[in-house]
């Protein structure tokens, strides 16, 4: 008797260990690498965060996050969580395109997905934004808007992603005051312009000082040094990439966002019902991945007459009618 209860002991302890293992085995892990600026920008990396901790909530996954050092620890992560065959890794910013092309090469089995940037790897699914077509938008606003006929834009990184927002921003304002001044800056040349607030702060005081009266602040973190300028000044701003209008009840005149949280969480929902497809997955006005945001905070600071000139050109873009540009000319 005693020896049938050991074994039935042991039995029951091997299937309870294999009903765990088993349960262990079928949650999915998913791997999300930040830039070099991390979460905490309440901006595009918490955006991206926000986007995986509601897919990672909804279907009960294991979400990692990992935030590099450098940019030169971008390869490390990625390939280190590909050895781990995690069922998917996100790389959240232009700087990983390069990084990723060689890692997805490597481990063709391996499920990828970039923001903001495009790779030609079957394994990738590369998630693509037209902000021109929101900071066109917005640019309208700010023109509208503005008491001194100047506006500024200040960017993170001086590359050809910021110049889109920087073309759509200068096309919105000239389409509604072709004499308006607008005013461009870019925190840097290096990855560390999307996290240096001081900096931020510096640019914005200074174009400020000079008179102008709404900036659009498309920098990442660095973008927290711009709204200490506009709080200071009392002077307006424009958010990017996830909706920053509490930030400055009244001084933020609007948030562009660019549907990250979106695109992350489908982009998981499909890994979670097997239907992951590598590509590029664009995101404009017309797919709902591109909208400002109107909202308790500053709905006291657009007018009506504002919303329904912006709304003629919302319909005009999404209609074909009129085609924001991404570069400048």
């Amino acid at each position: 008797m005693e020896k049938k209860l050991i074994k039935t002991f042991i039995y029951g302890a091997a299937l309870i260990f294999l009903f765990i293992t088993s349960s262990a085995a079928k949650t999915k892990r998913i791997g999300l690498i930040y830039d070099t600026g991390g979460r905490g920008d309440l901006s595009f990396c918490d955006a991206s965060y926000a986007g995986a901790k509601k897919a990672a909530d909804q279907w009960k996954l294991d979400l990692k996050e990992i935030t590099p050092g450098q940019s030169t620890d971008i390869e490390f992560a990625l390939r280190q969580l590909a050895r781990l065959k995690y069922d998917l890794i996100i790389g959240v910013g232009f700087l990983f395109q390069e990084p990723m092309e060689r890692v997805a090469s490597e481990f063709p089995n391996v499920k990828f997905a970039i923001i903001d940037a495009e790779t030609k790897r079957e394994n990738v699914a590369s998630l693509i934004f037209k902000a021109h077509e929101g900071t066109y938008l917005v640019g309208a606003i700010a023109a509208l808007k503005t008491e001194t006929n100047q506006i500024g834009f200040i960017g993170g990184m001086n590359v050809p992603l910021l110049h889109a927002f920087e073309a759509g921003y200068y096309a919105g304002a000239k389409a509604i005051n072709p004499v308006i001044e607008v005013i461009i800056d870019y925190a840097g040349v290096t990855p560390k312009a999307f996290s240096d607030p001081a900096k931020g702060k510096e640019l914005a005081l200074a174009q400020y000082n000079r008179g102008v009266d709404v900036i659009l602040a498309a920098a990442g973190a660095t973008s927290l040094g711009i709204l200490e300028a506009a709080k200071e000044k009392q002077k307006h701003l424009i958010w990017v990439d996830a909706n920053g209008n509490h930030l400055a009840p009244g001084l933020v005149l609007t948030s562009i966002i660019k549907g990250v949280e979106l695109s992350v969480y489908q982009t998981i929902q499909a890994v979670v019902e097997n239907r992951f497809t590598g590509g590029t997955k664009v995101y404009g006005l017309k797919e709902g991945g591109i909208e400002y945001i109107v909202d308790a905070n500053n709905r006291e600071v657009l007018s009506a007459e504002i919303l329904k000139r912006v709304e003629g050109l919302k319909k005009q873009i999404i209609d074909g009618e009129i085609v924001p540009p991404s570069e400048r000319e």
